[in-house]
């Protein structure tokens, strides 16, 4: 027998709560999100950052940092191989002009300098050898010069006494022409030994020329050996600082290997890097506050390097003679460069992420400090942590600088606590 089922439906009752939940949470969020579109949101005062707005003339300032350097440095290098004998004096020591750095050795050098020393006695030796053998030289011409002269002089009275007797007979023709031709030939004779004479004494002082010259010669070859042994003494050279010492004790040094450098202590710059983006507003002669944590010193821009480095561009400070205790080379300094005067302006403190010449969504406060609305503020020119307000802000008004940049409330509370 077959038995006849009856499908029972669920009740609506039953399934009214689980709806209702369901339009419950709708409505939560849908009111939840409404508050935080026309709502306000609730800050702490101590987290954050306000800004017055205020009035007057306001510096335009580049800040950057640098070091100190010395205007004037001098690299000492190895004039030839050597090895490191000495150190005498390390990095910060203040040096002189004779300020001995590092003992060098090189036994070959002092080879070279004997070895020249020899050579220059052996050719100043030849020279004086020379000279005797010019002097006996030329007293042997002397000798035979006086001889040739004695017997023209012989052979000039013969003719002359021969003249007068040669008329009367007593002295022929013959032995008178002969005395005659004598005569001229030992007068040519002695001309040509006169001639002779002055020529040999030109060539003995060329010869003593030339030996001069070798000496000379050797005595720069010997100067030269002598003053790359001196080099083996290294010095400053001129007053101020041992800033980089690069040799080790024992080391071995090849011609033109760097030792030290060394920089002025009183005549010293500045060199500044600063951002990319504001180095355009930097101009040659601009006043610079360079601050040595301790002093703060007056300079002004001397020059602006062309070359971009890791975004950033180097300017050179000059700074004056007189420097303060706490000016020394390689000291890390911070520079303020004043590039312009911004005069009976309104400006404020500079908010988080603000930027010269474009407009930005900030927080003022009201009147009571306790709630702050959003308002729309345009920038003029930036002044270090200052920018200037063209509009959207009076004096007095108080803006809170911190980054609300996720707040997107037009209304905020401000707590105390």
């Amino acid at each position: 027998m077959d038995v006849k089922k009856i499908k029972v439906k669920p009740s609506k009752l039953k399934s009214m709560p689980v709806i209702g939940g369901v339009v419950i949470c709708l409505i939560a969020s849908m009111v939840w999100y409404v508050s935080t579109q026309t709502g306000g949101t609730t800050v702490k005062r101590n987290d954050m950052l306000f800004g017055t707005v205020r009035q007057g003339d306001l510096q335009v300032e580049i800040e950057g940092y640098g070091a100190l350097r010395s205007d004037k440095q001098v690299l000492i290098t190895s004039l030839t191989r050597a090895t490191v004998q000495e150190i005498v004096l390390k990095p910060g020591a203040l040096v002189t002009a004779d300020s001995i750095i590092v003992q060098l050795a090189n036994p070959e050098l002092q080879q070279e300098v004997d070895s020249a020393k020899r050579e220059l006695s052996q050719r100043k030796a030849n020279l004086r050898q020379l000279v005797l053998n010019q002097k006996r030289e030329i007293l042997n011409e002397s000798a035979n010069f006086a001889e040739m002269e004695a017997r023209y002089e012989t052979a000039k009275v013969k003719l002359e006494a021969q003249s007068g007797l040669v008329k009367s007979g007593i002295v022929s023709v013959l032995d008178y022409k002969d005395s005659l031709v004598q005569e001229a030939q030992l007068s040519k004779r002695l001309n040509i030994h006169k001639q002779r004479t002055t020529a040999l004494k030109l060539v003995n002082q060329e010869a003593i020329n030339i030996q001069n010259d070798q000496i000379m010669q050797q005595q720069g070859q010997l100067d030269i050996a002598q003053n790359r042994l001196d080099r083996l003494t290294v010095k400053a050279g001129f007053d101020g600082v041992l800033q980089r010492l690069s040799v080790e004790l024992g080391q071995s040094l090849t011609g033109g290997q760097e030792i030290a450098l060394i920089g002025s202590v009183q005549d010293l710059i500045a060199l500044v890097r600063v951002p990319q983006s504001k180095a355009q507003q930097i101009f040659i002669g601009q006043k610079v506050i360079v601050d040595t944590r301790r002093d703060k010193i007056i300079g002004t821009v001397s020059r602006i390097d062309p070359v971009v480095v890791d975004n950033t561009v180097e300017v050179e400070v000059a700074l004056p003679d007189q420097l303060p205790a706490s000016a020394r080379p390689q000291l890390s300094v911070d520079a303020v460069i004043i590039t312009d005067i911004l005069v009976n302006i309104t400006y404020m403190e500079r908010p988080v992420n603000g930027k010269a010449n474009t407009n930005a969504s900030l927080f003022r406060l009201d009147d009571t400090n306790n709630y702050a609305m959003r308002a729309q503020v345009k920038f003029g020119k930036e002044a270090g942590r200052y920018i200037e307000i063209i509009e959207g802000g009076n004096v007095d008004d108080i803006f809170i600088v911190s980054d609300l940049s996720l707040v997107k409330n037009q209304e905020l509370t401000i707590e105390n606590y």
